[in-house]
């Protein structure tokens, strides 16, 4: 089914797949058996030379504004956030100086089901982003018309470009564009004609070959892929290509449901081969011009290579709590008690909540599952096709009697109304299935949030904790498993029982889609390239300016304000989505629910340590008087002079910022949502301490944010409450310093630490120096 090869691979004619061993020999993959055969003499392949000939070279090369090939300074050919984010980027911006967007910037409302908290507040975004659109020159897409990646799909994306997106699932490869998910501050690099910054990334093809079966989704390849190399970091912050002969089995609408879905693997960015069908798709969608054929030169090389065997492919589940928890629905089903234990004893660990209790074996009805809700919706799932084919098997058929219940959420306007002219719609409602309009509610909380202790099945994006929306600080909680399409309606025909779509009669679904563009046109705002200064940005009373933030201090005094030692902390678990988004456009209202449920006491012990700071910062405008050192400060002080590191409390008073750190082992995986990052500035943290980032995109939220990015090699081996004193760390960055010598103080206990701050840029210094990108900027 899935085939890792963690060897380069030569990659020749489009068809010849050549291991290079360790031993430096080269074995055929694919595709031949004898060197006299091949098209050129293997004997001489340049892998430098090759490396050249992948489609993600070519594109990345043409839009690298710097002269380094290994290190890149990328500028994108166009912009999208949504209204999680866009407030607080043009907010940044603003903050640092400039006049219009420079590209096409796209801001999206698909996010808006947060109307019904808050009173005003989220209308109030929504002016907010149109008012900006007029000013600065932007694209606003109102709310229900298009989930944001559906609409850059079908209007902004185009062969050989690249786009940059504030949400993680930006990803657009299979039509061409190598797609990148990115905090806020990225974005707002951009606005001011700066450049995105990475390491040439290494290239991973992953080669598609045979043809899924009947009744096997894009959700069941994406969910195979994912389980393959998600926990051995097969992939991270790579680049996947996707080559081979079994992309042309594949329509366009299923390439994008693989595509999509490529961020949960880690991976930095996706890129497919070029056809007919990908020109067809363009020219349905009237933007003919966009197509341009992408294919890999006679010899190309990768990094290293994924076989997918699309034959082989099997309906899937990934049980909670993450993408990569995945098992065949065949193998769950002759397993079911003792797989769904293991779950709830991993879950149980991670939620780490005595007020919870929760069971999903008791969904075990006649020995089999039996869940609770299905959703088939947002970019992953919502596409024209997965809906056609929900349809087709709930055709005369009931969706559901009772508690459970089947809704269907098309990814764009167009897309509801094609269902409307072809019949669909009518076969859906016919069965029972509510339509709802195009946003991203069931991926994020924010809608269709299920019972207490119940599961909801969902072609989605994301199954982490509490993403479905469940408030477990008020004992509730309910979880999701990830599904395709069609095996959720074969479920939904069998009363809830789990059931894949091979186990039933699959029709054959073969609908031609016709895009209708006026939807679009006689309702989005597009001013790109006609900015007017003259127009007032308009603002609620909820939005909020960034509050100061200081430059980073000569030494560095870090109290840990939470630990935690899961195997991977989620961006969602840093900073809740769902319901607490409504409050996205106040920074000081937000960051109160930071770690709210993960560590429900780091807003305090945050807000403790940030407190310190300011009568820090008041003693020492008073003249550094020890008498006037508050007794708390003055005792953390104290034992930092038993370490030797100072000779006087006044003077490391005068010299020493305090801050807030969150050590855990592997933080930020999931949403690309910089709030993870600057809730924890905001109440004054100044560091994270990790054995590893999950993802890039979390480590560059970090130092956009002035938070000091350290890595640990000895384990995670803190407590809530340690003091980590840094001297000369403002020094240290501007020397370019790798290794931070540091002195830990704990219970009873004071030791020698060194942390890590490798691969940091000359600009993320600098940025970290300042305390943070605006500060930057502003100078």
């Amino acid at each position: 089914m899935i085939r890792l090869i963690e060897n380069g691979v030569y990659f020749i004619s489009r068809e010849t797949i050549l291991e290079v061993r360790e031993d430096g020999n080269l074995s055929f993959i694919s595709g031949g058996e004898k060197a006299e055969y091949m098209p050129v003499d293997i004997t001489r392949l340049e892998r430098n030379e090759a490396r050249k000939n992948t489609i993600a070279h070519k594109i990345l090369m043409s839009h690298n504004t710097g002269k380094d090939n290994r290190n890149l300074k990328i500028r994108f050919d166009a912009l999208a956030s949504h209204d999680i984010t866009y407030v607080g980027i043009i907010q940044t911006t603003r903050a640092s100086g400039f006049k219009e967007f420079p590209v096409p910037y796209v801001l999206t409302n698909c996010h808006n089901s947060l109307c019904a908290v808050g009173g005003t507040i989220n209308e109030d975004d929504h002016l907010f982003g149109l008012s900006a659109a007029k000013k600065y020159g932007g694209i606003y897409v109102p709310a229900h018309q298009a989930v944001i990646h559906q609409y850059m799909r079908e209007m902004m994306a185009s062969c050989g470009s690249m786009i940059l997106g504030s949400d993680s699932h930006t990803r657009y490869g299979a039509l061409g564009t190598i797609a990148i998910g990115e905090g806020g501050p990225e974005l707002v690099k951009q606005l001011l004609q700066k450049s995105y910054d990475i390491s040439y990334p290494e290239i991973i093809g992953v080669y598609l070959e045979g043809k899924p079966r009947n009744g096997v989704g894009p959700q069941d390849v994406a969910l195979s892929i994912i389980k393959a190399v998600f926990r051995n970091g097969f992939v991270k912050n790579k680049i996947l290509e996707f080559v081979g002969p079994g992309i042309s089995s594949l329509s366009v609408d299923y390439r994008n449901g693989i595509d999509v879905m490529t961020t949960e693997t880690a991976c930095l960015s996706s890129i497919w081969e070029t056809d007919s069908m990908v020109k067809e798709y363009y020219e349905t969608h009237g933007r003919p011009e966009g197509y341009t054929e992408l294919k890999t030169g006679d010899v190309a090389y990768y990094d290293g290579l994924i076989i997918v065997d699309l034959d082989k492919i099997e309906p899937m589940i990934a049980l909670p709590f993450h993408p990569s928890n995945v098992f065949t629905i065949s193998e769950l089903k002759n397993n079911l008690s003792d797989i769904l234990n293991l779950v709830e004893e991993e879950g149980r660990k991670l939620i780490d909540n005595q007020s919870i209790t929760f069971s999903l074996t008791d969904k075990i009805v006649d020995g089999k599952f039996r869940v609770d809700q299905a959703i088939v919706a947002g970019c992953a799932g919502g596409t024209f096709e997965n809906i056609c084919s929900v349809a087709s098997v709930v055709d005369g058929h009931s969706s559901g009697e009772g508690h459970f219940s089947l809704s269907v959420y098309p990814a764009s306007q167009p897309i509801n109304y094609e269902l409307v002219r072809n019949g669909m719609a009518m076969k859906l409602m016919n069965a029972g299935v509510i339509i709802k309009t195009a946003f991203c509610g069931p991926c994020f909380g924010a809608g269709d949030i299920p019972t207490n202790n119940s599961i909801s099945i969902r072609h989605t994006t994301r199954n982490f904790p509490f993403r479905e929306g469940a408030k477990p600080n008020n004992g509730q909680f309910s979880c999701v498993a990830l599904m395709d399409a069609r095996s959720i309606a074969a479920t939904a025909i069998n009363g809830g029982f789990l059931t894949s779509a091979t186990e039933i009669d699959m029709p054959e679904v073969n609908v031609k889609y016709t895009f209708n563009g006026d939807i679009y046109s006689r309702r989005i705002y597009n001013g790109f390239g006609k900015a007017d200064s003259k127009n007032d940005l308009k603002f609620g009373p909820n939005i909020a300016d960034w509050p100061q933030m200081s430059e980073l201090p000569e030494n560095l005094l870090l109290i840990t304000a939470s630990v935690i030692k899961d195997p991977v902390t989620t961006t969602d678990e840093l900073i809740p989505s769902g319901e607490t988004s409504s409050l996205r456009s106040n920074p000081l209202k937000l960051a109160e629910f930071t770690l709210s449920r993960k560590d429900p006491a780091y807003v305090k012990r945050a807000k403790e340590v940030q407190l310190l700071e300011q009568e820090r910062k008041n003693n020492t405008t008073d003249g550094n008087k020890d008498a006037a050192i508050p007794d708390k400060l003055k005792e953390i002080l104290e034992k930092l002079k038993d370490t030797g590191v100072s000779t006087g409390v006044g003077n490391l008073l005068a010299t020493t910022g305090i801050g807030s750190v969150v050590c855990s082992v592997k933080p930020g995986d999931g949403s690309a949502r910089e709030q993870a990052a600057s809730c924890q500035k905001v109440l004054g943290g100044w560091a994270n301490i990790a054995v590893e980032y999950a993802t890039k995109r979390y480590r560059s939220n970090l130092v956009n944010w002035g938070l000091l990015p350290f890595t640990v090699e000895d384990g995670l081996n803190f407590e809530v409450g340690d003091l980590i004193f840094i001297p000369s760390i403002r020094n240290k960055i501007k020397n370019g310093e790798e290794v931070i010598p540091a002195k830990l103080v704990g219970k009873g206990k004071t030791r020698d630490l060194n942390l890590f701050l490798r691969n940091l840029t000359a600009e993320e210094r600098n940025i970290i120096l300042k305390g943070c990108l605006i500060n930057y900027y502003r100078e």
